[in-house]
C-alpha cells in the first residue's frame, strides 16, 4: 500500500474557532467511536441539558456542541475525509473576562469517512465558555497510539509537548520497542512535512542536527546505532524557530514520520510553525532512559508569538541543506 497516494481530507478537518456559552471544562481522554449516544430528539432533555435544533452554527472543524447543561456539554465530530480517521478536538476554556484559562484534546479513534461519533465533555461549573480551538485528523492506520496494541512493526512513535522559548521550538520524537526482539535505529528518521490538508509542504530544509538552528538543543549527537530491547525506547528531537520576515509563514501540523527506512510511517501532530525561516533542525536517534513524557498529543497552539525578523530567537548559524540520512 502506498500511502503517499491516499486521498486526503477536505478542508472540513481545519482548525477553526467557534465559541459557545458553557460553564467550566474539566474532562478529558480519547474516546472511541460511538461512545457517548447523544439524545435523539431535538428539544429533549438528557444528561448534559436540552438538544439544540441548530446546534453550533457552522460545525466548525465537522465539530459542533449539541447540548449542554450545568454537569456536561455533548459534542459530535463528523469525519470529513475519504479514510477512517482519528479525530483530536482541542477545547478553550474560558473565564469570565473572556480570556482562555486552560484546554484541553479529545482524540475520537476510528471515525469511518462520512460517519459521526459522540463524546462529553464533563464540566463543574466555574467557567463561563468554551471554545473549539483546533480539530487535527490523522489517518487510523498512521496514527500514534502509545497506550494501544503494539503495531505489527513492533515500535510506537509519538512526541511531546515540546517547549518554547523567545520563538525557539523543540519537540521530542520518542521510539519505544513494544515487540518481542530487538530493534535497532541507526540515523535520522525520515520526515515527510504536510499542511492541513496532508499534502506535502515543500521548500523546507531539514538540517542535520540543531546546530543550524540554535546551540544547546540536544539535537546535536551523532548518528549511531542504537539498538533497543524490548520496552526500551530512544528519542529524536526537532528543532524550529518561528521567526517571520518577508514571504509567507509555512505552518506544517502534520509529520509523516519513518523509524527507520522501510518502517511503516507513523503520522505525527508537532504542529510545525516554522514562520519565514524555512529550516527545520532534525536529531539522530539516542537511546532514551525510563518511560517518553506522557503528553503525546500537545492540547493546542504552542503560546509563544512568532518573533520578527532582527529580534531576540532570530535563525542561528546558517547550516547547508540536507535530508536526514537514510
Amino acid at each position: 500500500m502506498n500511502e503517499f497516494g491516499r486521498a486526503r481530507p477536505s478542508s472540513t478537518a481545519r482548525g477553526l474557532v467557534a465559541v459557545v456559552a458553557v460553564t467550566l471544562l474539566a474532562g478529558c481522554g480519547t474516546r472511541s467511536a460511538g461512545t457517548a449516544a447523544l439524545p435523539s430528539a431535538a428539544g429533549s432533555t438528557g444528561p448534559c441539558g436540552v438538544v439544540s435544533a441548530s446546534p453550533t452554527a457552522g460545525a466548525p472543524g465537522g465539530v459542533r456542541i449539541t447540548a449542554v447543561g450545568p454537569a456536561c456539554a455533548e459534542y459530535e465530530v463528523t469525519n470529513g475525509a475519504s479514510e477512517t480517521s482519528d479525530i483530536t478536538v482541542v477545547f478553550g476554556r474560558s473565564g469570565a473576562s473572556g480570556g482562555l484559562l486552560d484546554n484541553l484534546a479529545q482524540t475520537t479513534e476510528g471515525i469511518a469517512p462520512g460517519a459521526s461519533a459522540q463524546g462529553r465533555v464533563d464540566l463543574d461549573g466555574t467557567g463561563t465558555g468554551v471554545k473549539v480551538l483546533t480539530v487535527r485528523s490523522v489517518p487510523s492506520a498512521e496514527a500514534s497510539r502509545p497506550d494501544g496494541p503494539c503495531p505489527a512493526s513492533g515500535v510506537r512513535v509519538s512526541t511531546d509537548a515540546g517547549d518554547a522559548a523567545m520563538g525557539l521550538r523543540v519537540v521530542g520524537l520518542h521510539l519505544r520497542n513494544c515487540g518481542t526482539a530487538a530493534v535497532t535505529v541507526n540515523g535520522y528518521p525520515e520526515l515527510q512535512l504536510l499542511d492541513l490538508e496532508h499534502r506535502p509542504v515543500d521548500g523546507v530544509q531539514l538540517l542535520r542536527g540543531g546546530a543550524g538552528i540554535a546551540s544547546g538543543t540536544g539535537a546535536d549527537d551523532p548518528p549511531r546505532a542504537v539498538a533497543l530491547k524490548p520496552g526500551e525506547g530512544a528519542r529524536a528531537s526537532l528543532v524550529w524557530r518561528n521567526t517571520t520576515g518577508a514571504g509567507d509563514p509555512v505552518n506544517a501540523p502534520y509529520v509523516r514520520v519513518r523509524a527507520m527506512p522501510g518502517a511503516a510511517p507513523v503520522m505525527v501532530v508537532p504542529e510545525l510553525d516554522l514562520g519565514t525561516t524555512g529550516r527545520l533542525g532534525v536529531g539522530a536517534w539516542v537511546r532514551e532512559e525510563g518511560e517518553p513524557p506522557p503528553a503525546t498529543r500537545r492540547p493546542g497552539p504552542l503560546p509563544t508569538a512568532p518573533v520578527p525578523p532582527g529580534g531576540t530567537g532570530g535563525p542561528g548559524a546558517s547550516g547547508g541543506p540536507s535530508a536526514p540520512g537514510r
